[in-house]
């Protein structure tokens, strides 16, 4: 018996050796394993430093820890909280108000928050949050953006909230908003050098500053791509659940692409003409698809979503374009949804201009999907 083992034991340990031989011959392998064995290897400090100099001067400054603990005054203010780490109000030297986003965690050597910085940073949009800085320093990390004075669009969008922020947006302001995040996104997705896909468009990343202009904010789950690439490589699901789009968890609906975007901005603005989180509408029932089905039924008897911001006809022909548009948005069949820039046209144009869309299933897409509107569709 003790034979047997002493022979396994053996046998064991010449294949690990072969196995790690086998590994330092092959090229290439992965930084993790090479800096493991070789002690010599860049740490993460200097691999960054290399990446930012790759990038260029960056036009976002960066901080030392010891000035942002100063900016945010010991971190004295938290404005939230995520599973990303905490978000702490601060005041820069010139007097203005940012918000601090400390991550408490960071997967890998820390190349894609850097090149989520490298590329926000040469953003530039009314519709897209400003980075003002960032921080890393060792194992801190820190984003720090300009200060929105009403927080996140969550807080207006379902009623039991806005009761407690003690103000309901009225139509025209949904509207504003509604059209201020589709040019934020088409500005992401064709507007930017490189197409910039964000993966978790919902009412809690969608800030509004004093004016309750919307910015897009939290790219957190973002892909960058060359904007001749419509279909990307994505491995596993991201997004929050309710706003991932069919293709992103099965790719039997099709190729993930910037239209999956369009999939979680019309979920969006299905909550925010429906006045509810699209989880929460029938007490019996609570499929992300079923919320779609209750807006769609209301839709095609023409009654009202129950909104105390409909004051007259105009605000109802107003929600009424907001949710065809949404509903497009929402098809299955990617190529059957409408490109950003397409939704910013239909949104600006007439609602008799609209063709109400088919009624979404969570199934495979047709093979003949309908046209959203009365004119050619775009999908690029």
């Amino acid at each position: 018996m003790t034979l047997i083992l002493t022979t396994a034991a053996s046998s064991a340990a010449v294949a690990l050796l072969l196995l790690l031989v086998y590994c330092f011959r092959r090229k290439p392998f992965n930084l993790t394993s090479r800096c493991f064995w070789n002690k010599n290897c860049p740490t993460d400090e200097m691999i960054i430093e290399r990446f930012l100099k790759q990038h260029g001067s960056l036009q976002t400054r960066r901080y030392s820890y010891t000035e942002i603990k100063k900016v945010t005054n010991c971190f004295k203010v938290k404005l939230g909280e995520g599973g990303y780490g905490s978000v702490f109000k601060g005041k820069l030297e010139d007097g203005s108000l940012v918000a601090v986003k400390l991550l408490s965690k960071l997967e890998g050597t820390g190349e894609e928050f850097i090149n989520e910085i490298a590329s926000i940073s040469r953003t530039s949009h009314v519709n897209i949050v400003t980075l003002v800085g960032f921080c890393f320093q060792g194992s801190k990390r820190a984003l720090i953006y300009e200060f929105m004075p009403n927080g996140s669009l969550e807080k207006f969008v379902y009623e039991e909230n806005s009761m407690l922020v003690g103000r309901q947006l009225d139509c025209k302001t949904l509207y504003e908003i509604v059209i201020g995040v589709a040019r934020g996104l088409d500005y992401l997705h064709r507007g930017c050098n490189t197409r910039i896909l964000h993966f978790d468009i919902k009412p809690h990343n969608i800030l509004l500053d004093e004016n309750f202009c919307p910015k897009i904010s939290d790219f957190g789950l973002a892909k960058i791509c060359p904007r001749k690439e419509s279909i990307v490589s994505l491995l596993g699901t991201r997004g929050t659940v309710g706003y991932i789009a069919p293709e992103v968890f099965s790719r039997n609906f099709g190729g993930v692409s910037h239209k999956s975007d369009v999939y979680s901005y019309g979920m969006l603005v299905l909550d925010m003409v429906g006045g509810r989180h699209n989880k929460n509408v029938e007490l019996d029932c609570s499929s992300e698809i079923y919320f779609p089905h209750w807006i769609y039924k209301k839709l095609e008897l023409n009654q009202d979503f129950g909104l105390r911001c409909i004051k007259n006809e105009s605000d109802r022909e107003s929600v009424r374009k907001m949710t065809v548009v949404s509903l497009w948005c929402i098809q299955n069949d990617p190529s059957t949804r409408p490109s950003m820039s397409k939704v910013v046209e239909m949104l600006e144009g007439s609602l008799d201009s609209l063709n109400v869309p088919p009624k979404p299933f969570l199934r495979s897409p047709s093979t003949s999907p309908a046209h959203y509107s009365t004119q050619t569709s775009e999908t690029s």
